[in-house]
């Protein structure tokens, strides 16, 4: 039997490990390259654990690859732009550090409009091809549903990129009837992954959404190429407000099962003018920057009925006092609407009507006070005051007659406050001195201060 060299089989053993050990690195190289090398490699100046600007790099890869426009609407990134003296400056290019994108959590969030984009299966396995998990979350397409018809359609309304423990959130907006774009709610069906990204840190979803359509502007940030709401300040703004409630439209087809709607011609006419009223009161308080939302019976028309009560013969708007103009009289008046009674005074219990196409508009200023909120009432013959107390509302977004609008958040209370436990049943007389729920007497005007608090046209 040949005698074996040691230094030989040292020799074969060295070159045998040295070819595994490159073919190991090769391996790894390669897995790398298909799962995100680049989130773990110093690349271009920036350190590693500035993997956000990497993974965002990688996502605007892929929607400029699908010319899909996607713009910025991170809150906390547009935050930190705002705050730059000078933040749309091409010196705001990736450089020795990434000032804008890497905020150090775990998620950054785009917005893309449904219009946009054909909603086919390529966008999921490109971001597969790229190395991105994905997740799509679907809901019920509102704009399909109403009391004739509850089924509507599933689209597509969040859609989640993931490399590693970063991701992004693309917002899918709709644009609604009214001229606005909606987004909705972050529902996850049972059995999905709640580990993929953090659901409760994300900042859109918990509720769905409503937003004017806004300007955007292409800029770079931290050397991507962005698009960005041209004002930020406003945009912003827009997200500590958006809010939306959807119509309950499956309590408004029991309702109507019960008391079917007038469709006379009559009640037909009525909700056309009082319709044409709403949007020429929002256009009028809109141009003015006064925030408003529905109140009395036009909000419970649009809770109950997600309509117009056809024998309300009016149309009720709130305002805070605090948001009360000297020149929203001079304002109704120069868009045809003239003044029909003015009752109080700012300090006090103020409250306006004007004269529409057979059609009032009430305007109640409601005036907070500890843990409620009123609004106050005058009888012209007497000079008696009524107060109506609600509990504390916030104001959210909602859509009636085609038109973006805001009612009380909490507005069963609201509407349990003003009508009572029945408020579901229809009462066609109503005294507005003793029928709501809320009324309390408050006093009676002097005589001497009558021409000022009561003032009838």
């Amino acid at each position: 039997m040949p005698r074996i060299n040691k230094s030989v089989v040292l020799a074969l053993l060295t070159v045998t490990s040295s070819v595994f050990l490159l073919f190991q690195l090769y391996y790894y190289k390669l897995y790398l390259s298909k799962n995100g090398s680049h989130y773990f490699k110093v690349k271009d100046g920036l350190p590693a654990s500035d993997a956000q600007w990497h993974v965002t790099k990688k996502f605007m890869e892929l929607v400029a690859k699908h010319n899909l426009p996607v713009y910025l609407i991170d809150p906390v990134v547009l935050g930190l732009l705002s705050q730059d003296a000078h933040p749309l400056k091409d010196s705001l290019s990736k450089g020795k550090d990434c000032r804008y994108i890497c905020t150090q959590r775990e998620f950054i969030t785009f917005a893309l409009l449904a219009k946009f984009w054909k909603n086919d299966a390529r966008l999921a396995h490109a971001a597969a091809e790229a190395g991105l998990e994905f997740l799509e979350v679907r809901g019920k397409d509102p704009r399909l549903a109403g009391p004739d018809d509850l089924s509507g359609m599933e689209i597509p309304l969040h859609l989640l990129f993931r490399l590693r423990a970063h991701a992004i959130h693309l917002l899918v907006f709709y644009e609604r009837s009214g001229g606005y774009l909606w987004h909705g709610p972050l529902r996850l069906r049972p059995g999905a992954d709640r580990k993929f990204v953090p659901f409760r840190k994300l900042d859109f979803g918990r509720h769905a959404g409503a937003f004017d359509r806004t300007e955007l502007l292409l800029t770079s940030v931290d050397g991507l190429n962005i698009r960005i709401p041209k004002n930020i300040s406003r945009f912003l703004n827009e997200v500590s407000h958006a809010r939306f409630l959807e119509c309950r439209y499956k309590e408004a087809r029991a309702f109507y099962q019960l008391y079917p709607d007038d469709t006379s011609q009559e009640a037909m006419d009525f909700r056309q003018k009082a319709k044409s009223l709403l949007h020429l009161a929002a256009r009028t308080l809109n141009a003015l920057g006064v925030t408003f939302w529905l109140s009395s019976g036009t909000c419970l028309g649009w809770f109950r009925q997600c309509n117009i009560i056809p024998y309300s013969k009016d149309v009720d708007l709130g305002i805070w006092i605090k948001d009360y103009r000297p020149d929203i009289i001079p304002a109704f008046q120069k868009a045809g609407l003239p003044l029909k009674h003015k009752f109080g005074k700012v300090e006090d219990s103020l409250e306006l009507s004007f004269q529409g196409q057979d059609v009032k508009l009430d305007i109640f200023f409601f005036y907070e006070d500890s843990d409620i909120v009123w609004n106050g009432g005058t009888q012209a013959k007497s000079g008696k005051k009524f107060k109506y107390v609600f509990p504390k509302f916030s104001l959210c977004w909602t859509e009636l007659v085609e038109l973006k609008v805001q009612v009380p958040c909490e507005t069963l209370e609201y509407i349990e406050a003003n009508y009572g436990k029945s408020w579901n049943i229809p009462v066609k007389t109503w005294d507005w001195k003793s029928s709501p729920s809320n009324v309390q007497e408050n006093g009676q005007w002097p005589v001497a201060e009558w021409d000022e608090v009561i003032q009838v046209y």
